[in-house]
């Protein structure tokens, strides 16, 4: 199962489960996708953030090189950054993301960084339990 940031020409975001890419690209294509809001069916997917668990005695990132302190990072190649380091720096652990967070929260298991992937009921469930987490943007890039 995949889930799908989309939206409607008028702006209206929602969310949609598929099988595959597939599926949704197939669905798309025969007109099966609408907006729940007003019913359009010019859908286009967004861009998904993932989640992100930053153990509380995490230590911190290496302070810049000598001489690129100064130097003010284009967009694109902040965000290339970011996706780097995160997915150097955390572990991912997938679909389990929230009953990991809630095993290291909870000091079940070595505090840790991870990423992964989490439903909307999952987030509202994390946030009410005093979870720390943080969903970012991470665009994939070719090699």
């Amino acid at each position: 199962m995949i889930t799908f940031d989309l939206s409607c020409h008028a702006g209206h975001r929602f969310e949609g489960w598929f099988g595959s890419r597939e599926e949704f690209d197939d669905q798309r294509s025969r007109g099966l996708l609408v907006c729940p809001v007003c019913g359009s069916p010019r859908v286009e997917k967004q861009p998904s953030a993932v989640a992100v668990h930053v153990a509380r005695r995490a230590v911190p990132a290496a302070p810049p090189a000598a001489g690129e302190a100064n130097k003010a990072p284009v967009a694109g190649s902040f965000f290339k950054a970011l996706a780097e380091f995160v997915e150097t720096h955390f572990e991912d652990v997938g679909e389990r993301f929230a009953d990991e967070a809630r095993r290291i929260d909870r000091g079940e298991v070595d505090a840790r960084n991870i990423r992964g992937t989490t439903t909307a009921q999952e987030e509202e469930s994390l946030r009410d339990e005093g979870v720390e987490f943080l969903k970012i943007p991470l665009p994939k890039y070719d090699a």
